[in-house]
């Protein structure tokens, strides 16, 4: 955290800089710098997608690689999975060992969900990926290794976002070379570093000489998109930090050095080349973000949030942009993102820093825009004097709009020339569920890791009652299983503190309906260990002490279970509890019988539906009881504190 004589003296430095040290691109700059050129023969910017469930249709691409997925890859990854669980000695029902063994012709359709929450969310949902890893021993014998492997969809938000670029870009490492880099790396612009958390995010030293430096290089490195022509905002300066920590080509000796490209020009469309992608290895990966555009319905806002959860989500997967949600209903390529038209198409736009940056963009809660004399003021005068723009919105991420004067009667942001991109959880939808409830994808199972700060830095449910609000008003395109609407349920039933099961029963009526599997942040683990994974969304360096601190405990946290006494630190059946829900919608489409430990499994984790008095309840809303900080206004607040007038907020 910075001291304030420090953020003093940082301010006089840049605001004392001359010109000339900005004045030429480094070569970071040249690789950010969208690029423009003839577009392909037969281009098309804009797909519809269909704005039904019957009609929606998913790109060839993104069909064709989960099809070709699910028959390469997925058979010999719930086989392992299977064999996994058989070995922690619980006799399954038959059903599940075929329906995992491949012996029958249903097979589950697994969806993974990673929430934002800052470096909390990104460290706790690694943990919990690396729990279902079946590259991880420990996870093997867990019981759990392989539920990664064999699952179609990945998605990810904000710094859940930050996770899941880093992992897809970086070709899809373990989690432990993930987050600490390879253990002998090679140090170039396309190799992966790891996370280099002991740098700070909002300023990467304690010293303020060093800081001034890097914030100046930082600027420096969006002067070629300046030149270019385009909007340069607050969000591309913290695209650009960010890449230092979640893209490839940085590393503790080359953290500060100017001559490597630190991740500019590495694309989110890139990832569509990587090893791990050409060979299906990888499940197909979306990051979420939410829509900010004038004159939205503020009246859909959730309390103490600020993205009506009647706009558009706007996803992002390597094929394609766009959304699925009804009044759009419409896609256009992620390697084009920028182009407008048919026949001028550009390239390097979709920057994977960008992506992550949108998916975790919260400036737009400060109004740095208008308010120039805030703690920001010295740093906007920065950006003004050395990029001069007007008229630009500088707190959203600016993307060119490819869906202008698409569905200009239902599609709010239709007569915009860009669209403003903001943090995917401001609707209070933290956990990226939207992508997977998309029927068009068949996702029958999703798991849900919420590492949110509602109440004491765990997370409390808050995310599921806005997908719940959500879906009720987008039904009958969206469907979600019955959560409680407010977090003094989820508290009083515990249903945050141990795994808990959505959805356990369908009717005529909603099978569509995915079955949620709910593991959260939201406590200790049962085996009286002190709590170290609510850390402050205000944290924004960690050192590796503390880093492999939390990813054990989330180990414990993902493989812990629901224990039946408070005597005991697990629950030996929830390995075979696990399995039980992750087969549940196959077995129901077999016309299975739910049996044997499946049943007694079903009996103790899924929610009953039972609701609180009404006099004891409170708010639905993201905001509700306790010390609640809220799942991101923590994040802005640090960038606000930690850099003050540096740059990043």
């Amino acid at each position: 955290m910075l001291r304030i004589a420090r953020i003093d003296t940082v301010v006089w430095l840049l605001l004392s800089l001359p010109a000339w040290l900005v004045s030429a691109q480094s070569i970071a700059s040249q690789a950010y710098t969208p690029v423009a050129g003839a577009c392909p023969q037969g281009f098309s910017l804009v797909r519809m997608a269909g704005s039904t469930p019957g009609n929606q249709t998913l790109s060839s691409s993104e069909s064709s690689y989960v099809q070709a997925r699910r028959s390469q890859v997925i058979p010999q990854a719930w086989k392992t999975y299977l064999a996994n669980v058989e070995a922690t000695n619980v006799t399954l029902p038959s059903y599940v060992s075929s329906i995992l063994g491949g012996n029958s012709p249903q097979t589950p359709n697994l969806g993974i969900a990673t929430s934002g929450g800052g470096y909390r969310a990104s460290i706790f949902g690694a943990g919990v990926l690396n729990a279902l890893d079946a590259r991880n021993a420990s996870s093997n014998s867990a019981g759990t290794g392989g539920l990664l492997q064999s699952a179609t969809y990945l998605a990810g938000l904000s710094g859940g976002s930050w996770l899941l670029t880093s992992l897809a870009q970086a070709n899809f490492p373990t989690i432990q070379e993930l987050v600490f880099g390879p253990l002998n790396p090679t140090v170039a612009n396309n190799s992966w570093g790891g996370w280099n958390a002991a740098y700070g995010i909002a300023a990467p030293s304690d010293n303020p000489i060093t800081d001034t430096e890097y914030i100046t290089d930082l600027v420096d490195e969006l002067k070629g998109k300046y030149d270019a022509g385009y909007p340069v905002t607050f969000a591309d300066f913290w695209a650009r930090a960010l890449a230092r920590h979640f893209v490839n080509g940085t590393f503790s000796s080359n953290f500060y050095d100017e001559s490597y490209t630190h991740g500019a020009g590495i694309l989110w469309s890139g990832v569509a080349e990587t090893t791990s992608f050409t060979s299906y290895t990888i499940p197909f990966p979306i990051v979420v973000t939410d829509l900010d555009a004038p004159g939205q319905n503020a009246s859909n806002d959730i309390p103490g949030d600020y993205i009506p959860i009647s706009n558009p989500i706007m996803e992002f997967n390597v094929f394609e942009m766009g959304s699925f949600d009804p009044m759009l209903s419409a896609f256009a390529p992620t390697m084009y993102l920028g182009t407008r038209n048919n026949s001028v198409c550009i390239t390097n736009y979709d920057q994977s820093a960008l992506v992550a940056g949108s998916s975790s963009e919260l400036f737009n809660e400060y109004n740095l825009t208008n308010t120039l004399s805030s703690t920001f003021g010295p740093v906007l005068a920065l950006l003004d004097e050395l990029l001069p723009e007007s008229g630009i919105e500088l707190d959203v991420v600016s993307w060119p709009n490819p869906f202008y004067g698409v569905a200009p009667d239902t599609f709010i942001a239709s007569n915009q020339v860009y669209l403003s991109i903001v943090d995917g959880g401001e609707d209070g939808e933290v956990i990226p569920l939207q992508p997977l409830l998309v029927k068009a994808r068949g996702v029958d199972t999703i798991l849900a890791i919420d590492a949110t700060a509602d109440v004491n830095d765990f997370a409390d449910g808050s995310s599921l009652i806005a997908t719940q609000n959500r879906t009720m008003l987008l039904s009958p395109v969206y469907s979600f299983p019955p959560v409680p609407t407010s977090l003094s349920e989820f508290t009083a039933q515990n249903l945050s503190t141990r795994p808990t099961f959505f959805g356990c029963n369908t009717t005529n009526s909603n099978t569509s309906t995915p079955l949620l599997i709910y593991l959260a942040n939201g406590g200790p683990p049962h085996n009286g260990e002190a709590p170290v994974t609510n850390t402050s969304t205000t944290q924004l360096s960690y050192d590796s002490s503390q880093i492999q601190a939390m990813l054990d405990q989330t180990f414990v946290i993902a493989t812990q279970g629901f224990p039946a006494t408070t005597s005991t630190p697990t629950d030996p059946e929830w390995p075979a509890c696990l399995a039980c829900a992750v087969v549940d919608r196959a077995r129901e489409r077999a016309g299975e019988t739910r049996s044997g430990v499946c049943e007694s499994c079903f009996a103790r984790y899924c929610w009953d539906g039972s609701t609180l008095d009404v006099s004891t309840q409170t708010s639905s809303g993201t905001r509700a009881i306790g010390a609640v900080s809220g799942p991101r206004g923590g994040l802005g607040l640090a960038l606000s504190v930690a850099i003050g007038v540096l740059v990043l907020m």
